[in-house]
């Protein structure tokens, strides 16, 4: 399950935005990355456990606070994420990947691929379930096709192992360096929130959950660290950082004899798998805000045949083009994991708030340092990044939460009325 949540367009699409930035220790970013979600996890793992009944971090943030305008605005946010995040894979979708097929307009491309997905969402939820377990095994194979590909270029001769260990920056401090790549990294690792969705479905989730969840994590990271490693040696961080599809290159240069359509294939279908499976989270939650009165009624209309929350769904996938057609790839992601950090940083400050509140079961407890790591973390890449990279993704997500938080205040008034 863990797995699924986590595993998808990421690795496929940002590798060479992460190249980009560090050079050949793309691999180094992805690991800090993964330190950085490894911390917030323990928190989450306190409070899933602590809390079973209060699924989902709004709520987390709410048993804390009790303020119900921020309770509201981290649930926005937590939306909005998912919505920049299937944005962002609408524009991979129209990237070089599907070049492979046929030469469209990105952004003509993102709207059919958002409007094939949203149907898709229509169709119900198990429906898309379905789909997202046979996409997870597909993306599966399609990066263990990688490690051999780029292992064959290794063994030939033609690759480079030195590669992976040199940092590039433009003579910035390696720490600087390290964390913008961190932060784009982080977008693969995105998802492992989800999971607290699905904790009263986990029998014994003192133990289970735990375990699920940092073996889920160790597993991806491990499959991250070893892609990105092989990658990088086999053709080098400047050929992944000059492409869209950047495993395509990989793929391309091996002996293996995979066509470079049925790997774009294979990756297409991990970009849909990512944009799916956010686009159903968003509908879903804006769907249970219409329904404790959060945000208009309108939202909350159910299909009578299929019982999806079909404005809901046309809302979502509305919202996501128009992220798509107003952001580039790039740009998407960062926005992505700074509205995600913004959230594990609350997420974490709720759990020290909530240390000394005593339940009557027992629960899995983190170490005390963790909650304070976790959240001096995510702030850590959120300072980085917009000390490097400016006040564009910053401001976009603040207009984001802006736009929640005025959605809040009239729905609140209008209900005074």
């Amino acid at each position: 399950m863990v797995i699924g949540n986590v595993l998808g367009a990421g690795i496929y699409v940002v590798t060479g935005e992460v190249a980009g930035e560090v050079g050949g220790a793309t691999w180094l970013a992805f690991a800090i990355a993964f330190v950085v979600a490894a911390l917030s996890a323990l928190s989450l793992c306190e409070l899933v456990t602590k809390y079973p009944g209060a699924t989902g971090v709004a709520l987390y943030v709410d048993t804390a606070f009790r303020k119900p305008m921020l309770t509201f605005v981290v649930g926005f946010t937590v939306l909005a994420s998912g919505l920049t995040s299937a944005a962002t894979a609408s524009r991979a979708f129209g990237g070089d990947y599907l070049r492979e097929f046929a030469s469209v307009d990105t952004t003509l491309a993102a709207a059919g691929f958002l409007l094939a997905l949203a149907l898709a969402n229509y169709i119900g939820v198990v429906f898309s379930l379905r789909a997202n377990l046979l996409m997870t095994v597909i993306e599966v194979g399609g990066l263990i096709i990688v490690m051999i590909a780029g292992a064959l270029v290794l063994s030939s001769g033609d690759g480079d192992l030195t590669r992976p260990l040199n940092l590039t920056g433009d003579g910035q401090l390696v720490p600087v360096v390290l964390l913008s790549g961190a932060a784009i990294a982080f977008f693969s690792f995105l998802g492992f929130e989800d999971v607290a969705n699905m904790s009263e479905e986990v029998q014994r989730p003192r133990i289970s959950f735990p375990v699920a969840l940092f073996g889920g994590l160790a597993v991806t990271a491990t499959i991250y660290l070893l892609v990105t490693f092989i990658a990088v040696a086999a053709v080098g961080p400047e050929r992944l950082e000059a492409s869209t599809a950047p495993l395509l290159a990989v793929v391309d240069q091996s002996p293996l004899g995979v066509s470079s359509e049925f790997f774009a294939a294979i990756a297409l279908i991990a970009v849909a798998n990512t944009a799916l499976a956010n686009l159903v989270m968003g509908s879903r939650l804006l769907y249970g805000m219409a329904r404790r009165g959060l945000v208009p009624a309108v939202f909350g209309k159910v299909d009578r045949n299929r019982s999806t929350p079909w404005v809901a769904v046309i809302a979502t996938g509305l919202v996501a083009f128009l992220l798509a057609a107003t952001g580039d790839l790039g740009a998407l992601a960062r926005t992505t994991v700074l509205l995600l950090l913004s959230v594990l940083i609350l997420m974490n400050v709720s759990a020290i708030r909530l240390r000394s509140d005593a339940v009557s079961h027992a629960h899995f407890v983190a170490p005390v340092w963790a909650a304070w790591l976790g959240a001096a973390t995510c702030g850590a890449l959120i300072v980085n990044q917009t000390a490097r990279d400016g006040w564009g993704e910053p401001l976009r997500a603040g207009l984001v939460v802006a736009v929640g938080a005025v959605v809040y205040v009239l729905e609140a008034r209008r209900q005074e009325a």
